[in-house]
């Protein structure tokens, strides 16, 4: 049976094979751009197949492919990689429109029979977690070499999720300063625009007298979760999401940057610590690389190396966890809020409580530009 997958699935095969072609991964900074003196040589890089698993190891101009055991399997000249890479680059860069991994799934010929040669024979590699890869680098810094996972985040298929919508990720609050009949409500939750239908309900609840008082994190696996990270996050990120209500941004550093300016959960400023942006980017850390809204999460780090970036123009980008500051500065400066199906997810809707109290719900989604 061919082998199919859309453009980031394919993206996790064509970041296996450039890297090998190149024995070496740029670091990158906050802006995605290369450090040209801040590389990693790739030593070994590890996948589970259904034969057990593999290791491929670059060894002078030869990729040698072994078993866990040591038994040699296949050695390659690493320019058959490098072609290997162009090749499904540019087979990726032929799919009309950057959207198209919204259509489904596709195959590509000349690259699955190169990933039989080479015993790889599924996009993705085995995993529960955020790991979409693991690699043995050499850290020239520390002189070590070290096993850890990557998390995979493609520019060729359009922007990469990094807090995926759910049910789970609902925020409740209360209306509170006004009083709506049924039949108000009826007529507010019927307010269907082509664009902007939770701002319109909003601002039409506003407009009556009503104001939105954060009152908690719907799901209480996600509501843990983030109490772990920080007791007051999920108030924060409350507060965030009204916020992007009110602005016409949706970037996270922006919103994050008036919320400090509000500052609406009353921290002492007079140091002018960045408690929200401090608090947020730890959010958005944990996000990218172990913690999921409906998973109780342990505080472990999964995708503990950090993130491989594969760019529109096909270069890799490492953001390794060691340059925690720079991991953490590319999150923050590129992450934004999307606003996911309001029937789906089940938000945006005033719920009559059983008390006579109004609530309203809004979810969080966050994505990588």
């Amino acid at each position: 049976m061919a082998i199919t997958g859309n453009k980031g699935e394919w993206s996790e095969i064509y970041v296996l094979l450039k890297l090998l072609g190149d024995g070496e991964v740029h670091a990158g900074d906050e802006n995605l751009n290369e450090f040209k003196n801040l590389v990693y040589p790739i030593i070994m890089i590890l996948r589970e197949e259904a034969e057990g698993k593999l290791k491929y190891l670059p060894e002078e101009s030869n990729i040698i492919i072994q078993k866990d055991d040591g038994t040699e399997l296949l050695r390659l000249p690493a320019k058959d990689f490098e072609h290997q890479a162009m090749s499904l680059l540019y087979s990726l860069k032929s799919v009309a429109g950057k959207d198209s991994d919204k259509k489904g799934a596709f195959t590509i010929p000349y690259t699955e029979d190169f990933m039989t040669k080479i015993h790889c024979h599924t996009l993705k590699a085995k995993s529960a977690d955020k790991t979409d890869i693991r690699i043995v680098l050499h850290d020239r810094r520390t002189k070590l070499n070290t096993e850890m996972g990557f998390s995979i985040k493609s520019q060729l298929g359009g922007d990469s999720t990094l807090l995926n919508a759910g049910k789970t990720t609902n925020f409740n609050y209360k209306i509170e300063g006004c009083t709506l009949s049924d039949a108000d409500i009826a007529a507010i939750n019927a307010l269907n625009p082509k664009q902007g239908k939770v701002i319109k309900r909003v601002e039409e609840i506003k407009h009556r007298g009503g104001r939105f008082v954060f009152d908690k994190v719907d799901n209480p696996v996600f509501r843990n979760n983030l109490a772990m990270l920080d007791s007051g996050l999920g108030e924060i990120i409350g507060y965030l999401l009204l916020e992007q209500l009110e602005q016409d941004t949706n970037m996270i550093k922006d919103l994050v940057r008036t919320l400090s300016k509000k500052n609406p959960l009353r921290f002492d400023m007079t140091q002018n610590n960045p408690y929200y942006e401090f608090k947020v980017k730890n959010l958005l850390t944990s996000s990218a690389l172990g913690m999921m809204p409906g998973k109780a999460w342990n505080g472990k780090y999964d995708a503990n190396g950090g993130y491989l970036v594969v760019k529109e123009d096909g270069d890799i980008l490492c953001y390794h966890f060691y340059d925690r500051n720079l991991f953490e500065d590319f999150l923050y400066n590129n992450a934004y809020l999307e606003r996911a199906s309001t029937t789906r997810h089940e938000y945006a809707q005033i719920i009559k409580e059983d008390d006579g109290s109004l609530s309203f719900k809004l979810n969080l989604q966050i994505r990588l530009k």
